[in-house]
Formats: structure tokens, C-alpha cells, sequence
């Protein structure tokens, strides 16, 4: 049942993001004070995206360390420079939407992301190693990135910030791995599919308990939401265009541009909301929020677009041997 219960959930998931946000904006009042559950609930749901895991398969990658450093390069060098750039440029007066916008792009990559990629068949072994040096990364880059570009204008509880991203991500991920490891993967196995719904729902909670907190922002929609959220909306597909571009140039096989189109582009948009939500100013979330809007859709259409490129090119071969044969 619980498999079944999974497999529904993913075929939904782009649903399941936007439609938490509505519910979180529409019950604010009843799911507000839960805010305090949004740690733990994302630290269940790192634990059992990290159980598939295990330390060989976060070594082997790196004996080919260009994928890895290139996802890393857009993630934390080219992303939240061009969302610091373009947004003052944009917001150049507001610096708590800027520190918001630069917060949705120095966060580490998503979790899903390795749903979208063992969907479309891409690397989940780079996917995971990518995943797994980010996450463990993340409670020093973030925090720091955040200081450097923004820090002197806005204040932030660093130490606080990197004590919760420890809490979320790190810890977790690390007893995923080790029980992968002593389990020899038989965790992955029986636990998988059984906590696997578990942390769909659990994800759409956390960006419920998450849009409560900043639903008096959202309900009121004038030009300037449209318009902070149509520059999100471009943001968030430059992530996805730049993997894409990223692998082409290395000449990566099919596996590892589904991987770099994907841990480019998502983000791991929940994490970022706890952290705005817990220590920043409330407008802070806002671009965040947005972000998770787009993000699923995004990565559906994105998806699409990369399995009609791999038919067109597969059938480039069937066609010229066709014409070969026809002269």
C-alpha cells in the first residue's frame, strides 16, 4: 500500500509544492504555530533520501570530478552572483528582497532533485554525490555567502544558522549513509519504499507550516508580487539552462546531463524557507516562497524538454542510416 501510496505521490509532485503553499496561506492562522516542527520534519526527510545512499558510491565519483565541480561552480559561484547582480539591479532599494532572492540561490541543491533524475534516467550516482558534498558543505558556504554579499546590510544569526542546517541536513544524511553502509543497502530496500510517502507529505507540511508564516505577504497580490515573482520564475529556470549548458560543453553523456540539468536548477527550496523563516525578517521568505511555487512545474517542464532532445537525437542515427540506404 505505502509503494502504491509512493508512486501516486510521485506523480503528483509537481502539485504537491504549490498547493501546500495555498493551503499554508489560506489556514495561516491554524498552522502558524507549528512552525517550530519544521526542522524535524525536514530532518526525517533528509534521513530518508540519504538511507539509498553510501559512502563508496560518494568516493567513486569523484575519480571523474568535472561533473561535480561544474554543479558546484553554477550552485554557489555563478547562481548567487547573478541573483545578487540582477537583483540590485531590480530591487537595488530593497535589501531584504535582495537578501531573500540570494538566500534561494545559495542554498544547496534539492533532494528531489534525485526523484526528477531516476525518472528521467539520469546519473543518481552523481546525482547523490553531488547531493551528499553540498548538504555536508552547505552549514559553512551558505551562511558565509550570505555574509559577503549581504552581511554588512542585513543582520543574521550565522552561528544559528549553521547550528540548523547541521540539524536538517548534515546529521541526517550522515546516519542515513552509515546505516546504508551497515545495513549493506538492505535498508534502502525495506525502509525505502515504506518512508518514501512519508516524506512527500512530509515536504508539502513544511512548506505549508512555511507559507503560514508568511501568508499576510502573499494575500495581498499587487504589481510588485507579480513582478518580484516573475523574476523569480526566470531565476530559477537560469539554474536549470545553465546545467543544461554546463553538460553540453563537457561533452557529458545523456546520464550526466539529466544529472547537471537538475542539481543545477532545483534547490532545496524547504530547507531555505525554515532558515528564512527562523532567522531573517519575514520579507525575507517571500522570494523563497515564490521559489517553490515554480520549482516541481519547473523541473516537469525542464524534464519534457530533455526527453524530447534525447528522441530527437536518437532518431538523427535511425535517419541518416535511412538516407544512406535510400541512396
Amino acid at each position: 500500500m505505502l509503494t502504491q501510496l509512493n508512486r501516486r505521490l510521485e506523480r503528483i509532485l509537481p502539485l504537491i509544492t504549490p498547493c501546500s503553499v495555498l493551503i499554508g496561506v489560506l489556514a495561516s492562522g491554524h498552522l502558524s504555530i507549528y512552525t517550530y516542527l519544521s526542522p524535524w520534519i525536514f530532518a526525517f526527510m533528509t534521513f530518508s533520501g540519504s538511507i539509498g545512499s553510501s559512502l563508496r558510491e560518494f568516493l567513486r565519483v569523484f575519480r571523474q570530478p568535472a561533473p561535480l565541480l561544474a554543479a558546484w561552480l553554477i550552485l554557489h559561484g555563478v547562481m548567487p552572483l547573478l541573483a545578487w547582480a540582477l537583483g540590485h539591479a531590480a530591487y537595488g532599494d530593497e535589501p531584504l528582497t535582495i537578501t531573500g532572492l540570494l538566500l534561494a540561490a545559495a542554498i544547496p541543491t534539492g533532494i528531489t532533485s534525485f526523484v526528477w533524475v531516476t525518472i528521467h534516467r539520469g546519473s543518481t550516482v552523481l546525482t547523490l554525490s553531488i547531493i551528499l558534498l553540498d548538504t555536508l558543505l552547505a552549514p559553512f558556504v551558505v551562511p558565509y555567502t550570505l555574509e559577503l554579499l549581504v552581511g554588512a546590510r542585513v543582520h543574521m544569526d550565522i552561528f544559528g544558522m549553521m547550528r540548523g542546517l547541521v540539524l536538517m541536513i548534515v546529521l541526517p544524511s550522515l546516519l542515513g549513509m552509515l546505516l546504508n553502509q551497515w545495513t549493506r543497502g538492505r535498508i534502502k530496500d525495506v525502509w525505502g519504499p515504506r518512508l518514501g510517502p512519508f516524506s512527500k507529505l512530509g515536504m508539502g507540511l513544511v512548506v505549508a507550516i512555511n507559507g503560514a508564516v508568511v501568508a499576510p505577504y502573499l494575500r495581498h497580490i499587487d504589481t510588485h508580487l507579480i513582478g518580484l515573482a516573475a523574476f523569480v520564475l526566470a531565476l530559477s529556470a537560469l539554474g536549470y539552462v545553465l546545467g543544461w549548458l554546463a553538460a553540453r560543453l563537457m561533452r557529458g553523456s545523456r546520464e550526466v546531463t539529466v544529472a547537471l540539468t537538475f542539481n543545477a536548477g532545483m534547490r532545496n527550496i524547504s530547507a531555505g524557507a525554515v532558515l528564512a523563516v527562523a532567522y531573517f525578517p519575514p520579507p525575507v521568505a517571500i522570494p523563497v516562497v515564490l521559489a517553490m511555487l515554480f520549482q516541481q512545474s519547473l523541473a516537469s517542464l525542464f524534464g519534457a524538454a530533455l526527453g524530447r532532445l534525447a528522441q530527437a537525437a536518437a532518431a538523427e542515427p535511425s535517419a541518416a542510416r535511412a538516407h544512406e540506404e535510400t541512396a
